[in-house]
């Protein structure tokens, strides 16, 4: 063991030694590292994903600062409403921009925000007239873009071993019916914004794709979005799309706000209607919808009607299956068994400095009733075949004071509400308090909005955020605490409990090309604990502290190096105390005279259990997102190499090699492998014309 954690450590030492002289991809990098943080305290995956995959997006195709609009600006999840406001006023104050670097010139905007932006906006031409709509425009200046993935675990998974047809006759869920691969393919279209069309096909590792049981993808979507085709009609979409109002609390299939982004995401953020062009199978519609505007008024009407996965006993609805995975007999069974019909409306009136908007909301499930096991923590859970839900939202802005949130109903009379005041009284203090309340029977389905929890029920909080630039120097400190507690049970805590959620965050980037930051996170929750040999359940608190130090360092145009130590402490009040640890390094390297790009991670970790597994952000291909957890003993390895072959034609490949130092297997269940070491191969493909 001396010497291979000689060897381990001799690794780490050098690393820094190759980054040597030669395009500088530090903005590029920067909202990866971005969603990174994001994903680091938050286990939302599919959101994650989506959100990756609308940023990737946006990074092929950057908006244009001379024709941007409040809808397309808001579009940048890291952009607060005064941002948007201070740079469109620019506009019109100045006129057009001739550089992205007058953005500089913007007081609301700081160097990072800036830095953000970067790889998703450009400087257009100016005074460019709008192209008109026909065949052989459509043809000429219209986007093309192929995107073809693969991955696979080259290791075998318990779940692909081969079993006796007399045990498969009493176990058919012991194996996956499929090959142990991942496949999707998508395609889009655009044509100036105004017009966007494509599809996307999907296959999950274990899913049948070519064997007796199934033919083809397991999952299909395909969408059309038409924009500002005339002055009344702001939006058009039929096939699958999503759609968010107000905060949530009725709608929302869009990434929300969380614990530390409020700052920046902070106001109505709606977007209205959007495409789904991700391969998150739960979160979106399938139908038309259409936005109305007349003056300061917008009327948003929609329909869908989707299957959804579920398991059904008959009529009756037990609960949701949400993941998208179907392979096993189990899995299979449960998926497309639901069919939703959902209509609703929103209309919303706004003014100078303040907006006003109503949304509604019905929906049903066909034959079908809901009816969840009956157990305590599910009294307050839906029950029956069909909900409504409505709302108001809500925003004003006095000075430096700015004031939101939403008020919604369900149809059995419960409320939920959260209500925020915000105040910046220089682009370099900025402080939010926000109070929600969500009753323990408020019913929302398609409900997502800042909580601790993904029911938006059965909460009641306190968050206060602030964020601090001092004139003096490049520092930045950020921080909030969000104090709650639930009123009635939840399941694994068999009473009404409490929590507390804080984290502290100190930026400093005074060196050109080198930043750093220290972040510390405090979780305190309450759940069921067991004292042996004794029958009683109480309910305690685990503390949970996190801390994570990084430094980002460019030397050079075409080489970066990140460093980064994650420490975690969990002290449960009745049991041992746990602990974890990760050292990672990650070098990127893009010369500039020749078409590749790679990068090379490697960390080694160690936990005493799960419990204090620390999660983990690999660079990966586009509009692949990955956040992984580590446990145990062990050490990761991973390179990513991209090769362009012209502007349209590129080719990635990724391959992540694990090895754990104790153990006999990794994983659990049908995903166990034996051995001491997990491979991963991911292939990317991408043609644009």
């Amino acid at each position: 063991m001396g010497q291979r954690g000689f060897i381990i450590g001799l690794i780490f030492f050098l690393i820094p030694c190759f980054c040597a002289n030669g395009q500088d991809e530090r903005s590029n990098e920067r909202w990866k590292e971005y969603i990174r943080q994001l994903a680091e305290d938050e286990e939302d995956s599919e959101r994650f994903e989506s959100l990756y995959s609308e940023l990737s997006y946006l990074s092929e195709h950057p908006i244009d600062l001379n024709t941007a609009t409040v809808e397309s600006l808001r579009r940048l999840p890291f952009l607060s409403d005064t941002q948007v406001e201070a740079i469109l006023s620019y506009r019109q104050k100045y006129g057009a921009l001739l550089t992205v670097y007058e953005l500089k010139n913007i007081a609301a905007l700081d160097y990072p925000t800036i830095e953000l932006m970067e790889p998703f906006v450009y400087v257009g031409e100016v005074a460019r007239p709008q192209r008109a709509i026909h065949v052989r425009n459509l043809w000429k200046y219209g986007s093309h873009q192929w995107i073809a993935q693969y991955r696979r675990t080259l290791e075998q998974k318990q779940g692909y071993h081969p079993q006796p047809d007399s045990i498969l006759q009493r176990y058919p869920n012991r194996v996956y019916l499929g090959e142990p691969f991942y496949h999707s393919l998508r395609y889009s279209y655009t044509f100036d914004e105004r017009i966007q069309a494509g599809f996307v096909a999907e296959k999950d590792a274990g899913e049948p794709f070519g064997n007796a049981r199934h033919k083809g993808y397991d999952y299909y979507s395909a969408h059309l979005l038409l924009n500002d085709l005339k002055k009344w009609l702001s939006t058009f979409a039929v096939g699958d799309y999503k759609a968010s109002f107000g905060q949530g609390l009725v709608l929302s299939h869009d990434f929300i706000p969380i614990r530390t982004t409020v700052l920046s995401s902070s106001g109505y953020r709606s977007n209205g209607f959007r495409r789904h062009y991700s391969t998150n199978e739960h979160d979106f519609f399938r139908g038309v919808a259409a936005s109305f505007v007349w003056k300061n008024w917008t009327a948003n009407v929609f329909y869908s009607r989707r299957k959804a996965d579920a398991s059904t006993d008959s009529t009756i609805i037990t609960s949701f299956k949400t993941d998208g995975l179907h392979r096993t007999e189990s899995e299979r069974s449960k998926r497309h068994a639901v069919t939703m019909q959902t209509i609703g409306t929103n209309i919303r009136y706004a003014a100078s400095g303040s907006h006003i908007g109503l949304t509604a909301i019905t929906y049903n499930f066909g034959p079908h009733t809901v009816e969840p096991p009956a157990k305590p923590y599910n009294r307050y859970l839906f029950h029956g075949n069909r909900n409504v839900n409505a709302s108001v939202d809500y925003m004003f802005r006095i000075n430096t004071l700015k004031g939101y949130g939403e008020t919604a109903l369900s149809r059995n009379g419960a409320w939920a509400t959260l209500n925020a005041l915000q105040w910046t009284p220089s682009s370099s203090v900025k402080g939010i308090i926000l109070y929600r309340r969500y009753a323990a029977d408020y019913q929302a389905y398609f409900a997502h909005a800042f909580s601790q929890s993904n029911d938006i029920q059965n909460e009641e909080g306190v968050y206060i955020g602030w964020e601090l630039t001092p004139p003096v120097g490049f520092w930045k400190i950020t921080g909030y605490a969000d104090f709650y507690r639930f009123p009635w049970m939840k399941f694994g805590i068999d009473a009404p409990s409490s929590g507390t959620d804080c984290l502290l965050q100190i930026d400093y980037s005074k060196l050109e090309h080198l930043d750093f930051y220290v972040r510390y996170r405090y979780r305190r929750r309450e759940s069921n604990h067991t004292v042996k040999g004794s029958p009683e359940t109480k309910i305690l608190p685990t503390r949970h502290h996190r801390l994570r130090a990084q430094m980002l360092y460019h030397p050079t145009p075409e080489w970066s190096w990140k460093a980064a130590i994650d420490a975690s402490l969990l002290t449960p009040e009745a049991k041992a105390t746990s602990h974890g640890w990760m050292v990672s390094n990650t070098v990127g390297w893009k010369p500039q005279r020749f078409p590749l790009q790679t990068d090379l991670f490697i960390a080694c970790f160690r936990t005493d259990d799960y419990q204090s597994r620390i999660y983990s952000y690999e660079k990966n291909l586009l509009y692949a997102f990955n956040s992984t957890s580590f446990y145990g003993k062990g050490m990761r390895l991973s390179t990513v190499l991209r090769y362009s072959v012209g502007y349209r034609f590129v080719i990635a490949a990724k391959i992540g090699w694990a090895h754990y130092f104790e153990g006999e297997h990794i994983g659990s269940g049908l995903e166990t492998i034996d051995g001491r070491n997990r491979t991963d191969v991911h292939a990317m493909i991408r043609w644009k014309f």
